[in-house]
């Protein structure tokens, strides 16, 4: 809990704050990786750097965390937390690099906001970030323990047993892990990380999810080449996958980590798999976990997708839903061509399909597809608890709750 004496400071000098937050954060990561260098080898992502995308979902977060504490003095924003702590412990994060973060972080606000920062107000903000990473460390350790892995030490060599072409741009990679180990425990919907080293000797990281059902001793990722555009270059890794990964081949793989999973508990309320592109793929994983049950559980699968060419997962997806006697599937193609002719023209409206009552929805796509349907879903009078949603980068999907 904030203390009283803080909460005001940080009440006060928040709009300012919030308003620097990108140019501190900017500068926050400039010094970083100028005096940390080691830190862009596996640790962060280059295209997030060079597109802005990784300081702004850490300015949001800040003041998404200061803002949930001045609102709610009494509670943790915990939904915040946990998708955090779940990406930091899918990159290897360790409780001493929040000290690292928070020397450079608090001496970018000095350098930006100046003589505004004064001690009272470092030692306001101070609380409030020791709060947000107190939190997270002791989240972070949890995660580790239940992975079974020391902090920060989540990788193992997997061996691929078979690579497998999708579409034209997503291939399949069925892996089996090289040290001859049990596979670690995963739930369906989870992702993983992969390492993998460039060109220059520098190692990249990405998180893919698990699209196969997460038992046994087999693992599955499918990975579409990600092409660049205006606002961005070529995926490093998903390249690198594309082009030269091939069967007999070694990945360097984390435990598996996620907080949007299918819990295996005592809810069986009907389930909205709601996807575009390759977000199919956690759903395709939690489709293969429920037939590998035997789950009669209702299930409406929704996927959006340019074409049924490119549509990755299609035919595995629809004997999945032949398998499971209480799903059904609807998709929609904005050039649907003769390969599915039940399937609706154009974009995603799911205010056409009739959902389930008190069904549980997962999420998972571009951020304007979900920012679009979790708003129709919110209309149709879905509640905000149940809709839970997958991102991999930076999460921007809603003001405030970014991590």
């Amino acid at each position: 809990m904030l203390s009283a004496e803080s909460a005001a400071l940080v009440r006060a000098t928040l709009p300012a704050v919030a308003g620097a937050l990108d140019e501190i954060t900017a500068r926050f990561y400039a010094t970083m990786f100028h005096d940390r260098p080691e830190l862009l080898d596996g640790m962060f992502n280059r295209g997030n750097q060079a597109s802005g995308a990784q300081r702004q979902a850490l300015a949001a977060s800040i003041a998404g965390f200061a803002g949930a504490l001045l609102e709610h003095p009494e509670a943790r924003p915990d939904a915040l937390l946990s998708r955090i702590a779940h990406k930091h412990a899918a990159v290897g994060v360790t409780d001493d690099q929040y000290t690292i973060v928070h020397k450079y972080l608090f001496g970018a606000i000095a350098e930006v906001l100046g003589d505004a920062v004064t001690p009272e107000v470092a030692a306001a903000w101070d609380e409030v970030y020791w709060l947000m990473a107190g939190a997270l460390i002791s989240r972070e350790a949890l995660l580790y323990q239940d992975a079974g892995v020391q902090p920060g030490g989540i990788w193992r060599p997997w061996t691929v047993v078979e690579r497998r072409t999708e579409t034209a741009d997503v291939v399949s990679f069925l892996l089996r892990p090289a040290d001859g180990e049990p596979a670690p425990r995963a739930r369906a919907g989870q992702y993983v990380s992969v390492r993998v080293a460039m060109a220059d000797g520098m190692h990249q990281l990405r998180q893919y999810s698990l699209s196969s059902a997460p038992g046994g001793e087999l693992r599955r990722i499918t990975v579409k080449r990600v092409t660049g555009d205006a606002d961005g270059p070529d995926g490093e890794v998903s390249t690198l996958l594309h082009d030269t990964v091939r069967e007999g081949d070694e990945l360097l793989l984390s435990a598996p980590f996620g907080d949007v999973f299918l819990d295996d508990g005592a809810d069986a309320a009907p389930l909205v798999l709601v996807s575009a592109g390759i977000g199919c793929t956690p759903m395709t994983g939690i489709l293969a976990h429920l037939a590998a049950l035997g789950s009669t559980r209702q299930v409406l699968v929704l996927h959006a997708d340019r074409s049924p060419a490119d549509h990755a997962l299609r035919a595995e997806t629809h004997h999945l839903v032949a398998q499971l006697p209480g799903a059904r599937a609807v998709f929609w193609y904005e050039h649907p061509g003769t390969q599915e002719p039940d399937a609706r023209t154009g974009l995603m409206d799911p205010s056409g399909v009739e959902l389930p009552d008190g069904a549980s929805v997962f999420l998972c796509g571009p951020l304007p597809f979900m920012r679009d349907v979790r708003g129709r879903l919110l209309s149709a009078g879905v509640p905000a608890r149940r809709i839970r949603y997958e991102v991999f980068g930076p999460d921007l999907l809603l003001p405030g709750t970014a991590v």
